[in-house]
């Protein structure tokens, strides 16, 4: 079964698939104040608006990040 962890705002819930994830470091590069591979949970979604956030995901080259709208 695939494992899927969400992250959610209040807009929007941000979906990490870490089976997908090809570690290019795209996200941390983009937004490290989200983004912090050495803290748990690894993604703070507080530290960046909702657009900020979906123009960093649509840059995910393995797709392991996507969101969904909230509401």
């Amino acid at each position: 079964m695939e494992k899927i962890k969400e992250y959610p705002n209040g807009d929007i819930s941000v979906i990490w698939k870490p089976e997908l994830c090809q570690h290019a470091g795209i996200c941390v590069k983009m937004l490290p104040k989200v983004y912090n591979p050495k803290a748990r949970p690894w993604i703070t979604v507080e530290n960046a608006s909702t657009s900020e956030l979906k123009d960093q995901i649509s840059k995910c080259p393995s797709g392991a990040l996507s969101y969904k709208n909230l509401g």
